[in-house]
C-alpha cells in the first residue's frame, strides 16, 4: 500500500547511524518518528540535535512508525531485526546483514512471509560510479577489487573480510550472473585477534575470474575495482567517485594499422550514496519494490564472506 508520508526511525545513532538521521530529516514525503540509542546521553543529543522524540527501546519505538533503519553494533542485528519484522515494520539494516548465515536466513524469509521490504546497507551499490560501470557492463572476464584502509579501532570487532571487503563481493556477485565453481583465500593478523588482511580468488562456472584484496592496515587508503571485458577496460575508484574507461579506438588513420586507445573519465562529486541508499529503501516501501539491496544479496554476500573466512582459518594467518 502506498504511504503518503512514510513514518519512518532509526535504531542505533552512533557515527552511522546519526547520518541516517540527517538524510531521512531531508525527504519531504519521509515523518523522521524518532530514534533510539543504548546510550542515553547520545540519545539526547542526537534528539535534541534533530529536533525528534527519543524512545526508550526499539519496542516502544515500532509502535508508531512504518519503517526502520537499524544502525546498531552487528552482534545484535538478529535480535532487534526479528522483533522489527515480527511487528510488519519495514528494514534497512547495516551490513553485514549478520555474522552467521542461520540468522541471515531467518530475517530473509520473515521479511518474505510478511511481504516487507528488506533492504541491506551495502552503501557502494549506490556509488555513482559502480552505478555508471553498470549500466556500461556487458561481459566481465576479469575482476580486481582491492579495499585498504588505514588502521583504526572502529571496525575492528568483525574481520576484514565482514568488515571491508563484503563491499566488494556484494558488487561482483551482482554483477556476475554465475554460480562460483572456487573459492581460494589466504589472510593473516597483524594487529587484532581476527584476519586483517585477506585475499580471495574466486572462479566462476562461466569462466569469469576475481580477485579481491581488503586490508585494514594499509598505509593509505585505496578503494577500487577494475574489470576487463571484451570491449573495455573499466576502473572505478570508490573514494574518488570516478570511472575510468579505456576503449579501442578505429584503426583508420593509423599507419601501421594498429587500434587507438581512447580513454574516458567520469567523476560525480556531488553525489551522496548513502542519501540515495535510503532514498532507494523508501521508494521500495512505498511503491511495493523489491529494494536494490535486497535481503537475499546481503544473505548471499554473507555466504560467501563466510566461506572466504573459512578457508582463511583452515590455512595460516601468519606467514
Amino acid at each position: 500500500m502506498k504511504i503518503d508520508k512514510l513514518r519512518v526511525g532509526v535504531i542505533g545513532v552512533g557515527h552511522l547511524g546519526e547520518y541516517h538521521v540527517q538524510k531521512y530529516r531531508n525527504i519531504p514525503m519521509v515523518d523522521l518518528v524518532g530514534i533510539v540509542d543504548a546510550n542515553p546521553e547520545r540519545a539526547d543529543m542526537i534528539g535534541q540535535s534533530y529536533d525528534t522524540r527519543i524512545f526508550q527501546g526499539h519496542k516502544e519505538l515500532l509502535k508508531e512508525v512504518d519503517a526502520v533503519s537499524l544502525v546498531v553494533p552487528t552482534t545484535v542485528h538478529y535480535e532487534v531485526a526479528k522483533d522489527v519484522l515480527a511487528q510488519g515494520i519495514h528494514l534497512l539494516i547495516e551490513k553485514p546483514i549478520t555474522y552467521k548465515l542461520e540468522p541471515a536466513n531467518t530475517l530473509v524469509a520473515m521479511a518474505q512471509e510478511k511481504n516487507l521490504v528488506l533492504q541491506v546497507g551495502l552503501v557502494e551499490r549506490f556509488n555513482p560510479a559502480v552505478v555508471k560501470m553498470e549500466s556500461i557492463l556487458d561481459r566481465p572476464v576479469f575482476i580486481e577489487a582491492q579495499r585498504m584502509n588505514k588502521f583504526t579501532l572502529r571496525g575492528t570487532d568483525a574481520d576484514v573480510v565482514l568488515d571491508l571487503m563484503i563491499h566488494d563481493l556484494d558488487i561482483i556477485l551482482h554483477i556476475v550472473n554465475s554460480e562460483i565453481k572456487e573459492l581460494r583465500a589466504v589472510g593473516m593478523s597483524v594487529t587484532t585477534d581476527k584476519t586483517d588482511i585477506a585475499n580471495a580468488r574466486i572462479i566462476f562456472e562461466n569462466g569469469t575470474v576475481a580477485t579481491l584484496t581488503a586490508s585494514r592496515v594499509s598505509d593509505k587508503t585505496i578503494r577500487k575495482t577494475r574489470i576487463f571485458q571484451p570491449d573495455c577496460y573499466m576502473e572505478v575508484d570508490f573514494f574518488k567517485r570516478k570511472l575510468s574507461i579505456a576503449r579501442l579506438g578505429d584503426v583508420a588513420g593509423d599507419p601501421l594499422k594498429l587500434a587507438q586507445i581512447k580513454a574516458e573519465n567520469e567523476t560525480f562529486p556531488d553525489s551522496d550514496p548513502l542519501a540515495d541508499e535510503i532514498k532507494s529503501f523508501v521508494y521500495a516501501v512505498n511503491n511495493g519494490r523489491e529494494p536494490v539491496v535486497s535481503g537475499h544479496d546481503g544473505r548471499k554476500a554473507l555466504k560467501v564472506s563466510l566461506d572466504i573466512i573459512k578457508l582463511i582459518k583452515k590455512g595460516s594467518k601468519n606467514f
